[in-house]
């Protein structure tokens, strides 16, 4: 059976890692297999939006599989590694990611959701970072969790190793939604819903945009920005977008 279930409806990617009994902690086909997601997703203007999940409802991702003593084997001569990769190619993506988190979300896991765009959690899901307890530091997590949350924080966080509770996790700005286990997908197709229904161009060149503006400084970035709304408001879905609230009635989105 496959590491990672991906499933397609209409404009939605699901994927859903499968390894229970590793706690949802990735392989390198699970780490592949969503760089190669993201990649297909942004070639596909169909899609809309990404969701990233785990199995079950005990873990959302343990992160790297330590079971296996492969976890910390490079291949020194790649400049590269595959997990790093993955984080760059969400940093890219055009298409929004959510993170639906079903449990357990540690070390690595904790990456997936930092490069998530939005995300909603079952109240009963606990959040750590807990490599120094194994003689490591969650180092390429650094790069995509820095941006989310105060710095004494991730220093507590990344230096205790100790775990927080999913409401914890809201108030620090990782979670969008905190729900019941049993609202958990009702919650996420609502989140879903208020992307589908909107233009499909502003989003992503708007989902660019924000990343692209996150390594500027202030001049760098209103300058940007500003040459940015000139070319989005000569799109067709900026067209569209005014005319039918001149109209008064439902946009009819091209995604062009």
């Amino acid at each position: 059976m496959s590491d990672l279930i991906i499933e397609r409806s209409d404009q939605l990617l699901r994927a859903t890692i499968n390894r229970p009994d590793q706690r949802n902690a990735m392989s390198e086909a699970v780490i592949g297999g969503l760089t190669e997601l993201i990649r297909s997703a942004n070639d596909d203007p169909q899609v809309r939006a990404i969701v990233i999940t785990g199995v079950g409802d005990k873990a959302f991702c343990a992160g790297a599989d330590l079971g296996t003593g492969k976890a910390f084997q490079f291949d020194y001569s790649k400049p590269s590694l595959i997990y790093a990769n993955l984080l760059r190619t969400a940093q890219l993506s055009t298409v929004p990611l959510i993170a639906r988190v079903n449990g357990a979300c540690m070390a690595g896991g904790m990456g997936l959701l930092s490069m998530c765009d939005m995300a909603v959690a079952a109240d009963h899901a606990k959040f750590g970072l807990p490599e120094v307890k194994v003689g490591v530091f969650p180092m390429q997590v650094l790069s995509v969790l820095q941006r989310l949350i105060a710095p004494r924080v991730l220093n507590e966080l990344c230096l205790t190793g100790e775990p927080i509770t999913a409401q914890e996790a809201k108030e620090i700005g990782l979670l969008n939604y905190v729900v019941p286990a049993a609202e958990l997908d009702a919650k996420l197709d609502w989140l879903v819903g208020r992307l589908l229904d909107k233009s499909p161009t502003a989003i992503r060149r708007g989902r660019y945009a924000i990343r692209a503006c996150e390594s500027m400084s202030f001049e760098q970035s209103i300058s940007f920005t500003e040459s940015q709304i000139g070319l989005i408001s000569m799109t067709e879905d900026a067209r569209e977008g005014l005319l039918a609230f001149r109209e008064k009635r439902p946009a009819n989105w091209t995604g062009r």
